[in-house]
């Protein structure tokens, strides 16, 4: 007899529906798996067996072959596992072919016949258009953020036997647990001094332009940079439903269910390029770019990342996504986010000045780390001094992220009413449009370029920073000379010593 039972499998960020057909037949004793799967998804057989014996069901002693349609879609992991036991009872005749009409199946099973949680329930959930969708207890909340009123929480196999035999109701669904109290983003009101940083930070914050950090340890760039997401806005309902999509696909806690608050990300300097971009061997997970999409992904120590990890960053903070191509196809993740780096002047982290220990080749190398391209790509780059001892010791209190906050949800609303998320996004016909250059800016964009100190990217680039910068002041349409001349100031260039020059 054949049954086919409705499913899904994670391709990357995304789910994938998936037809489990189950064919059990006089013959000799067997189990085989077919369709792509990966090696837990062929493990199924033993797990599903265990299951159906430990729940009390009759396992057929006959010839059994499961296959995942479509063929051509890898299949990974163990959510496919309930799906195959639910197949086996009805094809065996244990249950009738009716009761899985239009029910799609999702969940992993433990040797007892408990039902686990999977990876990505939020996005499977989402590939199936089924009336009626089971799933582990524990996925329920993120799995009802997809599909509220047709989720059927299960704690067990026997809970779904019973359920589709008609023996028993299905379970009530859990309690929603209330969100756990958001933990309290760190405060600007901790940062001593440093008003160029900070000013920089909220400029970086207001238009969503990527920022790097430059200063001996100690100067508190580490602490600027922790800072960034707390004077960020709440994320939009789309954004939220992005992140949390993200978060879910790649098994990151989800404790208050839907993701509000942008996310923050540090890698170690460490990190492998899969794990920085997304990859691996089995599927193509979601890397740390792609878990910081709508938020903050903060690199410490950058001249310590593998120069081949920093470079793979390039179409991200172009493209605000990242494709990741396997021999088994390519997948797309979103990758938009705002970067975040500290770095030292050089090894030591004098900088060239005195007492620094560095020999010229080791500070040669050191530079080399950052390629040109790259550092292109970042709107703001600024010298991070530490802090005078009276700024330690004898000032007062200075601006709180709430004060700060407000001011940049003001030009993060003007750059909506442009069409924009920030403006760090306005390129081509919009700058035209909404970041119009005065004759004094055109004159001294027009400097710059003749001097080499800025390519056409890095053109498009001041510009945008200028517009936040207007924004900021007054929200003026023109962009004037002072705007462009703040905006160069803040994009200051590696000069190969361990220090940095007006760029």
């Amino acid at each position: 007899m054949l049954a086919t039972v409705r499913s899904a499998t994670l391709v990357g960020v995304w789910g994938h529906p998936v037809s489990v057909e189950v064919h059990v037949a006089d013959g000799l004793p067997g189990f085989t798996i077919v369709g792509l799967p990966d090696a837990s998804c062929r493990e199924a057989r033993d797990r599903v067996r265990a299951a159906i014996v430990s729940s009390k069901l009759t396992w057929p002693p006959k010839r059994i072959t499961v296959n995942l349609a479509p063929s051509d879609v890898p299949k990974s992991g163990a959510g496919l596992d309930l799906a195959v036991a639910v197949g086996v009872l009805v094809a065996d005749g244990q249950l009738e072919a009716a009761s899985i009409a239009d029910l799609g199946v999702l969940g992993q099973l433990g040797l007892d016949g408990s039902v686990r949680p999977v990876p990505g329930a939020l996005p499977l959930v989402d590939a199936m258009e089924n009336s009626s969708i089971v799933v582990a207890a524990r996925d329920s909340a993120v799995a009802e953020l997809a599909a509220p009123e047709r989720v059927r929480p299960v704690n067990c196999l026997k809970e779904v036997f019973e359920a589709l035999a008609g023996t028993e109701p299905w379970p009530v669904p859990p309690v929603a647990r209330s969100a756990p109290p958001a933990e309290s983003e760190p405060d600007l009101s901790d940062i001593a001094g440093q008003p160029l940083a900070r000013w920089a930070l909220e400029v970086a914050a207001a238009g969503g332009h990527h920022l790097l950090l430059v200063g001996p340890p100690g100067a508190g760039k580490t602490m600027l940079a922790r800072r960034l997401v707390g004077v960020l806005p709440d994320l939009s309902h789309a954004e939220s439903l992005e992140v949390t999509r993200v978060h879910s696909a790649g098994g990151l806690a989800l404790p208050g269910g839907l993701i509000t608050r942008p996310p923050f990300r540090a890698p170690h300097h460490s990190s492998s390029m899969a794990a920085l971009v997304g990859g691996g061997t089995a599927r193509a997970r979601p890397g740390e770019v792609s878990a910081a999409t709508g938020g903050v992904l903060f690199l410490d120590e950058l001249g310590e990342f593998a120069p081949s990890v920093l470079d793979a960053l390039r179409q991200p903070l172009e493209e605000g996504m990242i494709r990741v191509a396997r021999s088994q196809g390519m997948v797309e993740h979103p990758a938009r986010f705002l970067l975040v780096a500290a770095m030292n002047p050089c090894p030591c982290g004098a900088g060239g000045t005195v007492g620094c220990r560095c020999a010229p080749g080791a500070l040669a190398r050191y530079q080399r780390r950052l390629s040109g391209p790259f550092v292109d790509r970042l709107d703001l780059v600024v010298r991070v001094d530490r802090p005078d001892p009276a700024d330690l010791l004898d000032a007062g209190p200075s601006t709180p992220s709430a004060e700060v906050a407000e001011r940049v949800a003001a030009v993060r609303a003007r750059a909506r009413e442009r069409g924009a998320v920030s403006n760090g996004e306005l390129s081509g016909p919009d700058l035209e449009r909404h970041a119009p250059l005065d004759r004094a800016a055109t004159e001294v964009l027009r400097a710059a370029l003749a001097e080499g100190r800025l390519s056409a990217r890095g053109l498009r680039r001041v510009r945008t920073v200028a517009r936040t910068i207007r924004d900021l002041e007054d929200g003026g349409h023109e962009l004037r000379a002072q705007d462009v001349l703040a905006a160069l100031s803040l994009r200051m260039r590696l000069d190969g010593a361990g220090g940095l020059v007006h760029g």
